[in-house]
């Protein structure tokens, strides 16, 4: 048997291939399958051990022929690290490129994550119930979350509303309290002034 050349169609797809692997180095490998001689055409990254003329063992026969995207799904490397890939069939089907992510990153990165927040308690309100700061600070994170936007992209609108409900629960009766809610909003002082003047109107 003679040594395998790749199809002339691999070199179709190499400058958008490494466009990729260069975007997400070190953790992308792509494989180029050819799909009737079960063969790796070229891979890119290789970190799996293949290369190419190596054996693909994929059944063709189990791969879809309408051009839709595989995944992404899971594997396992054999280093135990998580893989997601994504797979489609390229010209007209000859070939199988797929697009293999280390998400072992993405895992430490939850893991640590999920410790911190696995770790905050209940906030203990006697060390806050005097802290007209914080109670504005809790007040317009949580209005804010309840209406499902940030709070440096509020309308006009929504920021009346927003006073209005502050107001309602006497935290502007410290002196300095709308300074503090313009530097949160990152609006004037004034400009919280007239909305109070207008939420009371």
């Amino acid at each position: 048997m003679g040594r395998y050349k790749p199809p002339a169609w691999v070199g179709t797809y190499a400058p958008v291939v490494e466009a990729v692997v260069a975007l997400l180095h070190p953790y992308a490998e792509v494989v180029l399958h050819d799909v009737k001689p079960d063969k790796v055409a070229a891979i890119w990254n290789s970190w799996s051990g293949r290369a190419p003329g190596d054996r693909s063992l994929i059944t063709a026969d189990d791969l879809p022929t309408d051009g839709k995207v595989l995944g992404p799904y899971e594997k396992v490397g054999t280093d135990g690290h998580r893989i997601t890939s994504v797979s489609v069939l390229v010209e007209g089907g000859a070939g199988l490129l797929c697009v293999n992510l280390d998400r072992s990153p993405l895992d430490e990165a939850i893991d640590v994550l999920s410790r911190f927040a696995a770790a905050v308690e209940p906030r203990p309100e006697a060390l806050f119930e005097r802290d007209w700061r914080e109670q504005i600070a809790l007040t317009v994170d949580a209005w804010c979350r309840d209406q499902h936007v940030a709070r440096d992209r509020l309308s006009r609108t929504q920021r009346l509303a927003l006073v209005g409900h502050i107001d309602a629960q006497g935290l502007f009766a410290t002196r300095r309290a709308a300074e503090h809610l313009a530097l949160a909003l990152g609006i004037s002082r004034a400009s919280v002034y007239a909305l109070i003047k207008e939420a009371r109107a």
